[in-house]
């Protein structure tokens, strides 16, 4: 599997009563993909996936499938846990229904880079589709170096990482100097999007690009440093809160969610903080 492009993690928009709101995901689905997205990812951390149940885990990716399918995109489904053994399970069910599979590094264990591997690799064997591993230590706990991942990235099966370390340190270049073959470097941490594509990152998985699809899009194609710039001051705009209360809030003022709920623990954002993700998009759009 080529990982390239923009590919968004989907909310999930809720109506008033609290229900998922399907024809308003389907609409942000197929308006990203006929922006230029080039893929989706259902069940990511921004679908609140923790807070859905398993009826609602189903109805989510049907939506997200039909969507990718009929714009021939790729659709990565969430999955996977701190138990190795339900991840394979829960990997097994994704036969026939997704292209690829986002699984986070052990959250919270801490196995430590050779207990990671093994985690992977197990993975890895049991998976109907190719892993994109989730690499964000300030969730996890566990921080893996560029050895680590790299062992991680040579393993059969495993397509590339979704690469969230926090910002852009040693480590970040020492794995983008030194990829293993196939596999592919995706940004994670929105705001950073272009200084990992200087090195050498070939798209990212971006929740702030439900807004200014297109925009995102021309930056991983050209690389505009000026573009880069008014992008990155969005995607700080939209992590004013916790994500994804303030792109809830932006995509709610623009009429493409019914409500900008959240549930809990989550709380909306405040009017100020959607007022300057706002302002911030206009400032890339116009």
């Amino acid at each position: 599997m080529e990982l390239h492009g923009i590919h968004v993690p989907l909310i999930t928009p809720f109506e008033a009563d609290g229900t998922v709101a399907l024809d308003a995901l389907d609409g942000l689905a197929r308006k990203a993909l006929a922006e230029g997205a080039a893929g989706l990812v259902a069940l990511g951390t921004t679908a609140e996936v923790a807070t859905l149940d398993e009826e609602e885990k189903r109805a989510v990716v049907e939506v997200c499938a039909l969507a990718a399918r009929d714009h021939g995109a790729l659709l990565t489904v969430g999955t996977g846990g701190n138990d190795t053994r339900r991840t394979v399970a829960a990997l097994g069910g994704l036969a026939g229904v997704a292209d690829a599979a986002l699984v986070t590094v052990p959250a919270f264990t801490r196995p430590g880079a050779a207990g990671a591997l093994a985690h992977f690799e197990a993975l890895a064997a049991g998976s109907p589709v190719p892993l994109i591993v989730y690499h964000i230590p300030y969730r996890t706990g566990q921080q893996l170096d560029a050895d680590a991942l790299r062992r991680i990235g040579a393993l059969e099966g495993v397509a590339g990482v979704k690469y969230a370390g926090g910002g852009i340190d040693g480590e970040t270049v020492a794995l983008l100097a030194d990829l293993p073959p196939g596999f592919a470097v995706l940004a994670g941490d929105d705001p950073f999007l272009l200084p990992l594509l200087a090195l050498g990152a070939t798209g990212g998985i971006l929740a702030s690009a439900h807004l200014a699809t297109g925009s995102f899009v021309e930056l991983v194609r050209w690389g505009e440093r000026a573009l880069g710039l008014r992008l990155a001051r969005l995607s700080a705009a939209c992590f004013a809160e916790p994500n994804p209360t303030v792109i809830k809030g932006v995509l709610h003022a623009q009429g493409r969610i019914p409500t900008p709920d959240v549930r809990l623990p989550l709380l909306p954002a405040g009017p100020e903080s959607v007022a300057a993700a706002l302002a911030a998009l206009e400032a890339v759009t116009a």
